[in-house]
Formats: C-alpha cells, structure tokens, sequence
C-alpha cells in the first residue's frame, strides 16, 4: 500500500525533507505538484522519522504542501530490445523524440555478481588501436579506465573502440556531456551504422547532478540483464569524474563530513560497485567497463583516479593525443598475449617498449647538445616510426598486421642481434630484407 504525506519539511538544492514513516533506503517515491505535475525522487537517507529524498529532476516548483507518495519499490529502468538505437536521460525517459520504452522494469543499482560464479576472462577484445592490442590487450569483461585530462581525444577514443567491437550491444553511460560531445556520440553511431545495437544514457551539463549519478546505474543495469540473455556487451562511461564530482554536490548539500579534497567517504565504495559490474558469465555473456577518469591538473594522485586505481585492472594513459606506452598498464594481458595470439606476441612487444624507452634517452641526449653515436642515431629514427605507426590513434591495423609492422620497424633500424629478441624468434619472423617506406 502506498504511503502519501502531504507536507514537506525542508529543501535544499535537488534535497527535500519530510516526517514519513516504513519507508526505506532507494524507494521510490512520486511528488505530486499543485499544477498537476509529477517529479519522481528516491530514498536517500533515513535519521529517526525525518527522510531525505533526491529529486532527479530540478526542485524549482516543489512547495511545502505538495504530497510525497512513496511507492513500495526502487529506482528502475525499463530493459528490452527496445531498447536499442534509443536515446534516454539520467531517470531513463526518452531524449531522442521516440516513443516511450516498453519492457520488463528492473531494478538498478543491485549488488554485483558473486565472484564464484565469474569465469576468468581469457578472450582478447579487438581494437584495431595497436597501442591496445599490442602493447596493453582489452580484455572481456575487463574493467579499465581511461586515465586522462580535459580536451584529450577520450571520448573520440571511446568511439573508436566502440565501431571496432565485435560486441553485440554498446551501451554509453553519458555524464557531463556538453551538446556537442553527445552529438558526436550520435554522428559515430549512425556513420559506423552501429546505432541499432547501441543504448545511450546520456546526463548533459545543464541536467541536474542527480541525474548523473543514475547513469552508471541505468547503463550497468541494462548490461547485466543484455549478458544474462547471453550477449557480449561492451559499456562505456564518461566521465567518471563528473560523476564522482555530483556525488561530491550531494553529500556536501547533505552536510555530510568530507573527505579527501571534499569528497565524501564513501567514493571508493561508489566507484567499486559500478566497475565491479563488469563480468563473464559462466554459460553466457559478458560485460565489458572501459571509462573516462580525467584527472583535474593531470594528478593522478586526485582522489577519483587514486581511488580507481585500486579497483580496476590497469588504464590507458591518454596524454599529448596518444595512449601513453609508459603510464598505461593492462593487468590481464598476460592471460591473452602468446595464448589467444601469436606466439611472437609477448616478445616483439616487450622488445619495442624497451628500445622506444632507450630512445627517449636518446633524445634526452640531443637536446642537451651531446655528441650522438651510431646507436643513438638508429634509436631516434626508430622513435620516430615507432610513435608514427604505432602511438597514432588514426592508424587502423589488425592485430597481426600491426605486428608485422613491428617486426618491419625493427629491421628498418637495426640489425637483427640488436633487437634482444630470442634467436628462435628472429629466425622466424624477422623479415628477409629491410622494408622501405
């Protein structure tokens, strides 16, 4: 039976107060006003008989002497196949000037999947980006963040990752987005004729900071249920600092004590139950999290990518337009490289790593005005065609031609015995004779 209290005790901000009774934490709850007009909140906090409840939509409007209906249920998202292709805001209700989405209701935000039932991931996800697929493999369901700051090429990135998956569903959890990175969102979708197999859950600038916290929630739910039927699907987020960044809004609303820099205590709790959605399903799909963490004043030590560091399995480090081979790290390559590749995988890619960071000495060495030897020579030239073929995110290589590429880069700058690659390896895969370009 539903409950209705017709008097609100206090608002502040997205936050309203009422004396209410039997209710509990991330119910549901219908205010209904004077004009007519519903707006929908949900449980927040419960102190005694005083409950605070966040409002998804602007209180602008809201008197004290509108009634509270709580609704005996949580926040949910509608899921079905009808899904597909739509567009929806933070509080899952249609953006794109389509019909309203009919489907089974499901509950968001529900605890993650127990780890005995969760296969160890050992499928490589394909990129066609050979700083990825090379250098730090994309695992399925895989959780990695994309260490960055503002106007790098994250979201481009994402894009790129998203048109070359062989993922059966994209699903885009939006957060902070101005009109024109949401419209390009759109663009790449309909150009790389991905849309009728991507979701997107977009919360814009101008939204109201609760509704970007529902994001990772509605987008995360919906995956579970697409990798229960199933599907493989690939979930992208950005920006997970805005994210953290409305959380931050509303506990400081809330006069909760606050943590490091102003953010509340619980964001290592907030970040871990969202990444933590991301799984293999033993006899079904998969679910796949690679998000946005861009850094405020490139410090990685700021409290959102400190934190994020701890729950996820490493991160590309996008910096100066490139996936830096440096500051990037995939916790799980070693389950894909020379097993689910080829066998000269893991050597060609340590080999390259190793004379690319020998170059940056190399370099080092030349602007500081000294006297440059025949190796160092060879060094800088292969740092060139290294960052050319490579670190370039516009190049679009297969895995096994980027490491053909590899191998020919090589013998472009050195002679065999200078590669510090097992013999057994050059014999077979070094090429015949030095490839110009």
């Amino acid at each position: 039976m539903k409950t209705v209290y017709e008097r609100i005790k206090n608002m502040r901000g997205n936050l309203i107060t009422v004396n209410a009774e039997g209710v509990s934490l991330g119910e549901l709850a219908r205010i209904e006003l004077k004009d007519g007009r519903s707006i929908y909140a949900s449980v927040l906090k419960i102190d005694g008989d005083e409950v605070i409840l966040q409002v998804f939509k602007s209180s602008r409007g809201i008197s004290t002497q509108d009634k509270v209906v709580f609704l005996k249920k949580e926040m949910q998202a509608i899921f079905g196949d009808t899904l597909l292709g739509r567009r929806l805001n933070g509080a899952g209700e249609p953006i794109d000037g389509g019909p309203n989405v009919v489907g089974q209701a499901i509950n968001i935000g529900s605890t993650s999947f127990n780890p005995v039932r969760r296969v160890i991931p050992r499928e490589l996800v394909r990129t066609n980006i050979p700083m990825i697929d090379v250098f730090n493999c994309l695992v399925k369901s895989q959780k990695i963040p994309i260490f960055s700051i503002p106007g790098e090429p994250y979201n481009a990135l994402l894009m790129r990752i998203a048109n070359q998956t062989d993922a059966d569903v994209v699903i885009l959890g939006g957060m902070g987005l101005t009109f024109k990175e949401y419209q390009a969102f759109i663009d790449n979708a309909e150009e790389s004729g991905s849309m009728n197999k991507t979701v997107m859950f977009v919360h814009r600038a101008t939204d109201p900071a609760v509704e970007c916290m529902l994001v990772p929630d509605m987008a995360l739910a919906c995956a579970e249920k697409f990798a229960l039927e199933g599907k493989n699907v690939l979930v992208l987020l950005t920006d997970m600092t805005a994210f953290a960044d409305a959380n931050k809004e509303i506990a400081i609303t809330m006069d909760q004590v606050p943590s490091n820099r102003g953010y509340p205590g619980s964001l290592y709790s907030d970040l871990a139950s969202r990444y933590e959605k991301a799984v293999l399903i033993e006899g079904s799909g998969s679910i796949t999290v690679v998000a946005v963490t861009t850094m405020p004043g490139d410090d990685v030590t700021h409290p959102i990518p400190d934190n994020t560091g701890y729950i996820t399995e490493g991160q590309f480090y996008l910096h100066g337009g490139r996936i830096d081979p440096f500051g990037s790290l995939s916790r799980l390559k070693q389950l894909v490289i020379g097993r689910k590749t080829r066998e000269d995988h893991g050597d060609l890619a340590n080999a390259m790593i190793r004379l690319y960071a020998e170059s940056k000495k190399a370099r080092e060495r030349q602007s500081m005005g000294f006297r440059l030897s025949k190796w160092d020579e060879k060094l800088l030239h292969y740092s060139k065609l290294f960052e050319d073929r490579m670190m370039n995110l516009e190049v679009n290589y297969t895995l096994e031609q980027a490491l053909d590429l590899g191998w020919e880069t090589l013998a472009e700058c050195f002679e065999p015995n200078e590669a510090g690659i097992k013999q057994s390896m050059i014999e077979k895969y070094w090429p015949a004779e030095q490839v110009s370009r």
